[in-house]
């Protein structure tokens, strides 16, 4: 039997990319990158090149997992664990961590989100292959942290302690100090200026059974909610019996349920070309640009004076003319067109307005 398991977090709506990406139709299932795979069809290519695609499970809502299926056609209906409630990254993870528990308990798992990019495959599977390696003998909650190359305030932070490691042939796994929220630009600063700290990926590996020894000493009440499920789990209750548990969970974050608190923490500080694409701002830093600093994904235009900005159509054939634009963000979809500063600030007020204005109708 093969040990090595991931697990797929695919449950937000993505709003940070609105008005393309819809709570019927969020992110991870939209190929954002125009080369013809979704973020989670992505990941889930990535990762089964080193696990089995039978040891694959996705997590995401109810709501969308005939939309996984569709997308992930060879998947088994059991490899698709819908969450009938949206409660943060800790609920998430312990209902696939006691699942997998249930099945095999000597697994190992790494968890990711489903849409992060990776600009250098190889290594980033080097790095995995090394945490689950680890994972099989150690009981460390590992997280991967990335060298920052800006002070960036859109991601969190992991400060490590250079002088703590364990080892995994040539590469080192430091400890964790503390964990950081998204800073402000000065901490930012500080932080990258430093060398302590990296960028939080967001992706954990550890084995099946530390995970759940530590949501059942940090987070007792989830996990005793979720170790009831040992019956269930892998049958034809546990969609039953995952209502009523999702009913009892707090709204909590892995990081903040386990992360912050435990002592066992440990991070792989590595370089294989890590963004989180959350944003259209994001998303324009990754992209190639032409020689007026623009991003276009609108083969029908003509622009006049415009430079610096992000232009996208759902409708390729539309003519898009624009004139006089200088960093600003165009997003024209079936039925919203946003033209706003291509800075978060502005585009944070304008989707948190407009279901007050608008209702949920363009949400």
């Amino acid at each position: 039997m093969n040990n090595q398991y991931c697990i797929i977090m695919a449950g937000g709506v993505g709003s940070r990319f609105w008005p393309v990406s819809r709570e019927l139709r969020p992110k991870q299932f939209l190929d954002i990158l125009g080369d013809g795979e979704s973020f989670l069809q992505k990941t889930v290519g990535r990762f089964a090149k080193i696990i089995p695609k039978e040891n694959i499970f996705i997590v995401t809502g109810a709501n969308y997992a005939a939309l996984t299926q569709k997308q992930l056609p060879g998947f088994r209906p059991e490899q698709i664990l819908s969450e009938p409630l949206r409660r943060n990254t800790a609920p998430c993870i312990a209902y696939a961590a006691y699942k997998i528990l249930n099945r095999n308990p000597n697994a190992t798992m790494v968890v990711t989100p489903a849409d992060a990019h990776i600009a250098n495959e190889e290594d980033f599977l080097q790095v995995i292959q090394n945490g689950l390696s680890l994972a099989a003998n150690n009981d460390a909650l590992m997280t991967i942290g990335l060298k920052p190359s800006r002070p960036e305030t859109n991601y969190g932070y992991i400060q490590i302690n250079k002088g703590e490691t364990l080892n995994v042939g040539a590469q080192k796994v430091y400890r964790v100090k503390t964990f950081t929220e998204k800073p402000n630009a000065e901490l930012a600063k500080v932080f990258v200026e430093s060398g302590e700290f990296l960028w939080n990926s967001g992706i954990f590996i550890w084995n099946v059974k530390a995970v759940c020894h530590a949501l059942a000493t940090y987070l007792p009440d989830m996990a005793s909610l979720f170790e009831k499920g040992s019956s269930a789990y892998n049958t034809g209750d546990e969609t039953a019996f995952i209502a009523q548990t999702y009913a009892q969970c707090p709204n909590i974050s892995i990081d903040y349920g386990i992360m912050e608190k435990a002592e066992n923490v440990y991070c792989f500080a590595a370089n294989f070309g890590w963004s989180d694409l959350g944003t259209w701002l994001s998303l324009y830093a990754h992209k190639d640009k032409d020689r007026h600093g623009n991003v276009i994904d609108a083969p029908e235009n003509m622009f006049y004076n415009v430079s610096n900005s992000l232009v996208v159509t759902s409708n390729k054939q539309k003519l898009i003319v624009l004139h006089g634009l200088k960093n600003y963000l165009v997003v024209d979809s079936d039925d919203v067109l946003l033209v706003c500063p291509n800075e978060d600030e502005p585009f944070k007020a304008i989707v948190k307005d407009v279901p007050v204005k608008k209702g949920d109708k363009y949400m």
